[in-house]
């Protein structure tokens, strides 16, 4: 872990359990200044894969939690498993969870009753969540105003809605994570939000392997990359990359007290 007050980068989504640990990606990124990690989870069955990882690697936490696109897994039996795992030292939030519209996702119903069943899980261990959102931002923040999510905040990952939107989940204790999408040459209404929205509330992730930055778009995306992303918010902001660090990792320990108050220890 790096000294403290030594200004590193943090990813605060990141899938690190689907690359291959003899790869050196992870020390390859640790190299060059990336810091934290934050692996979210997906399902019960890869929840104690995250686990491992993050006990294996001092720089790595765990958000066990079970995505939209798998919340017809959500029963009992997982609550409770899940319920149990909160209580794990590394884990250091509850995500990826929230509302997908995809075609082929399960049933409105069943993926807002696991949404609001983790939020209480959340907010009863006192951790904040990782919030998945696909085409439904205005139901999602319904929810999280009805759960009283802004007891526990959390990070809006992959934020694809509108600066207002983006205000309005600021104002319930969440972060907007920016990531691959931020630096394509089409986008418009990503670099608004970050122009608009006040420093406190940003920080970096990189969703890898999915979502590569530019110029790797359509390729296999590597926790290197947040580097990219760093300076294309640097850029929009008008800050150095050093303030780009400093920034985004502050907001990152802010909103992850569990890791914020383990980040000196080995």
């Amino acid at each position: 872990m790096p000294a403290k007050n030594s200004p590193t980068f943090f990813d605060t989504h990141i899938h690190l359990e689907e690359f291959d640990p003899r790869c050196g990606e992870l020390a390859a990124a640790r190299a060059a200044g990336i810091g934290y990690f934050l692996v979210p989870g997906v399902a019960p069955q890869g929840w104690d894969q995250i686990l491992a990882l993050a006990r294996a690697e001092s720089a790595v936490w765990a958000a066990p939690g079970i995505h939209p696109l798998a919340a017809d897994q959500w029963n009992d039996e997982t609550a409770r498993r899940l319920r149990e795992l909160l209580a794990e030292p590394k884990a250091a939030a509850v995500g990826e969870i929230g509302l997908d519209r995809m075609r082929s996702a399960p049933p409105h119903a069943i993926q807002e009753k696991a949404f609001r069943a983790q939020l209480r899980l959340a907010a009863a261990n006192d951790l904040p969540v990782l919030i998945h959102c696909r085409k439904a931002w205005r139901r999602t923040l319904d929810i999280l105003r009805e759960e009283g999510a802004h007891q526990c905040g959390g990070i809006l990952h992959s934020f694809s809605g509108s600066l207002e939107i983006a205000l309005e989940g600021i104002s319930l204790g969440f972060v907007i994570a920016f990531g691959g999408p931020l630096t394509y040459p089409n986008a418009r209404r990503i670099p608004e939000v970050l122009k608009g929205i006040p420093d406190q509330a940003i920080v970096l992730e990189t969703d890898a392997p999915d979502l590569s930055p530019e110029p790797y778009r359509g390729h296999r995306n590597r926790p290197l990359h947040l580097l990219l992303i760093a300076r294309k918010v640097a850029a929009i902001r008008g800050w150095t990359l050093e303030r780009t660090a400093a920034v985004t990792t502050a907001n990152a320990l802010r909103i992850l007290p569990r890791m914020a108050s383990r980040e000196d220890q080995p």
